[in-house]
């Protein structure tokens, strides 16, 4: 196969194979951390977890991370990017550690929510720092693959200790169990860290703006600029993409939310077995994530990355409702791998717009842009559900108001791309 080839030939490269190894162990403590806070915060015995709590909950860990996301990479400019492996995940095995003792302890909520969050806040500077790094181990022959293969291997990496994480939380019937793993993979991160040179990753010390309030002053007029590039007409289709993504990312947070306050009170008898439904559903959405990147470079090839996104619009409001309103396991299992596919699908084909439309000296920003609006749109997703959702979960007007915004998105998006081909055709 392509891929095992390649791979093959990446982990030639020594020093790769050791930041893969530092991606590997992070990625895999984040999605162990994940694990913990939602079976802490939806599935705890004790606890009568409403849409809410929920909402309130992913507001608290996603917002500031998003806002502050854009700017990191200032940040990261000017430290020794192995120095924020091996710092930044001691602080976060640390804090989890923090966190997991609050779970034991009687304490407020909102001091557990600063512990989990200073945890989370790392996890922009990690993933940008792997990123920014790359380039350093590998040839610039092999960077195009690299840079498909490392993320992928961290996703896999999250799912699979994600999974190890349900299997810990279901024996061990801790919370704080689970964290503590989390806790220890950190830790392990920090220490694989420590097998690469501290100056080898960068940055090169000649090239580091001087002043870090004018390189945040000029991050700030950067991403302004980048939105001033997309409102360009010859980039409709590139903000038009981003619009719809939005739209369906926000259809995706309100029915995770519905699909966890189903697990947790509707759909078993207790917390252990919704903890196991929530697994499982997760489970057939990772399936339908990896499906997605099979079926979309074929489809995208054929149809167009645009057409693409109208058709998985189209099939997510007819087949969302159809499979939602039963309100049963085994339609919403079908129905997470579907919108996985769909959702993924449809991201796919926005990062192939955006990465054509868009100039190479403002793709940076507008993917910033774009990591802002795809977590604002999650947040605001669950905002909504918490008004519409009602005890148990089920919400008929919150299955249709979706389905009407994925029908919209399908919509809008064939009506507006077509504008945007014209001219770039006959240029």
């Amino acid at each position: 196969m392509p891929v095992v080839r390649d791979l093959r030939v990446l982990l030639r490269f020594r020093n790769f194979r050791r930041l893969l190894v530092v991606r590997l162990l992070s990625q895999g403590a984040d999605g162990v951390f994940q694990i913990a806070l939602a079976a802490y915060v939806v599935f705890s015995p004790e606890k009568q977890t409403s849409a809410t709590a929920i909402a309130s909950a992913m507001a608290i860990l996603l917002l500031p991370y998003s806002l502050v996301g854009p700017f990191a990479g200032v940040l990261l400019d000017r430290w020794r990017r192995r120095q924020v492996f091996l710092y930044g995940n001691l602080v976060r095995a640390l804090m989890a550690s923090a966190t997991a003792a609050l779970i034991i302890s009687d304490v407020p909520d909102w001091l557990f929510y600063i512990s989990a969050l200073c945890v989370t806040a790392v996890n922009r500077f990690i993933l940008a720092g792997l990123s920014a790094a790359l380039p350093r181990v590998v040839d610039a022959e092999r960077l195009v693959i690299a840079n498909s293969l490392s993320p992928t291997a961290g996703t896999l990496a999250a799912t699979v200790c994600g999974g190890l994480a349900f299997v810990v939380r279901l024996v061990a019937d801790s919370d704080a169990a689970v964290v503590l793993l989390g806790a220890g993979l950190y830790l392990c991160g920090a220490l694989a860290s420590l097998r690469i040179a501290p100056e080898l990753l960068g940055p090169d010390r000649e090239l580091v703006q001087p002043s870090l309030s004018a390189a945040l002053t000029g991050t700030a007029r950067a991403l302004a600029a980048g939105v001033r590039h997309l409102s360009a007409p010859s980039r409709r289709e590139a903000t038009w993409a981003l619009v719809a993504m939005s739209l369906m990312r926000f259809c995706y947070g309100a029915l995770l939310v519905m699909v966890l306050m189903l697990c947790r009170y509707t759909l078993t008898s207790g917390p252990d077995d919704g903890l196991a439904l929530l697994g499982l559903a997760l489970g057939f959405s990772g399936a339908g994530f990896f499906a997605a990147a099979v079926v979309t470079p074929w489809a995208a090839d054929r149809y167009g990355p645009g057409q693409w996104i109208v058709i998985c619009a189209a099939a997510a409001a007819v087949l969302e409702p159809a499979l939602g309103l039963p309100f049963a396991a085994a339609p919403m299992l079908v129905a997470a791998f579907v919108l996985g596919l769909i959702t993924q699908g449809a991201k796919i084909a926005t990062d192939t717009i955006v990465q054509s439309s868009v100039d190479d000296g403002f793709r940076g920003r507008i993917f910033s842009v774009y990591d802002v609006l795809f977590n604002v749109a999650f947040v605001g997703a669950a905002g909504v559900a918490a008004l519409m959702l009602p005890p148990d979960g089920r919400s008929v007007p919150l299955v249709i108001t979706v389905a009407a915004v994925y029908g919209l998105v399908g919509a809008l998006f064939h009506v507006k791309q077509r504008p945007s081909a014209q001219p770039s055709s006959s240029s």
